[in-house]
């Protein structure tokens, strides 16, 4: 069985859907079309919306559902005429906060992500900055990284170090084991002095064999045979020089975030 799902918002959407996946996560067997549509933010976009979801009712059969973000209540209920299920995710927060502060919400739009403070979002574009400059290697000057990811390539060190500075501010560098590195079992040169930053990334020999053979196609680097004697030699190299290392086969990346983040007791809010 399918069901459509529209995660609806008058910002971004991010949150509608991050928040909504995570509930359709716990129905397991259902599959979902989902939909997501930005910036509903006025009455006409708010009609459109109504429209393609009424749409889809009749095509389908099934009544869609809707997980909505939006802050203004009238613009909540011109898509409810959609005759769609409304899931409000703000809406069993709204009341209880009003009553606790004394205020009523303001009912503004687009202030999920806005940039509310400069600062953060300062402090984010540097990261991002920082990570792209010393990824994999490019740039050898770690005196300002907050933690170093290391690994064998394509072991996700760096979209992991992206999703950290993107999200929370987290200035990442990543540095590849080369075969240089793994017949010597040493940690480079380089990275002794930074010891204490280094976390490790590991990954299943057949996953790591599919991601490279995606990237070159036929090539000694994407055979098995080579995956598996440098993932050997990474977990010999980690384990003798002390460094926490986690698999990353079956981990999200923001999960992979939240462990790097535990094991080095760093507290950063996300946005």
């Amino acid at each position: 069985m399918q069901r459509t799902v529209f995660f609806i918002s008058d910002s971004t959407g991010i949150t509608a859907e991050t928040i909504g996946n995570s509930i359709l996560a716990q129905f397991e067997g259902m599959e979902f079309d989902k939909h997501r549509l930005p910036f509903v933010d006025d009455a006409r976009k708010a009609e459109a919306a109504a429209l393609r979801i009424k749409t889809r009712y009749a095509q389908t059969g099934d009544r869609p559902i809707v997980v909505n973000t939006m802050a203004d209540r009238a613009l909540c209920d011109i898509v409810a005429t959609s005759g769609a299920l409304m899931l409000d995710v703000f809406a069993p927060f709204i009341g209880p906060l009003e009553e606790e502060l004394g205020a009523k919400r303001s009912g503004a739009v687009n202030r999920s992500h806005g940039l509310v403070d400069f600062d953060k979002y300062e402090a984010r574009i540097n990261a991002t900055n920082y990570a792209l400059s010393h990824d994999d290697g490019i740039d050898v000057d770690y005196a300002q990284a907050d933690l170093i990811l290391v690994g064998v390539s394509r072991s996700g060190k760096t979209p992991t170090c992206l999703y950290m500075a993107l999200h929370y501010g987290v200035s990442a560098a990543n540095y590849p084991l080369t075969d240089d590195d793994l017949d010597k079992l040493e940690l480079p040169a380089r990275l002794r002095p930074y010891k204490d930053r280094l976390f490790g990334l590991t990954i299943d020999p057949q996953r790591l064999a599919q991601i490279r053979e995606q990237r070159r196609a036929n090539s000694r680097y994407a055979t098995i045979e080579q995956c598996r004697w440098e993932l050997a030699q990474a977990d010999k190299l980690m384990r003798r020089e002390g460094i926490p290392n986690l698999n990353t086969t079956h981990v999200s990346i923001e999960e992979i975030a939240s462990k790097i983040f535990e094991r080095f007791g760093i507290e950063r809010t996300m946005f």
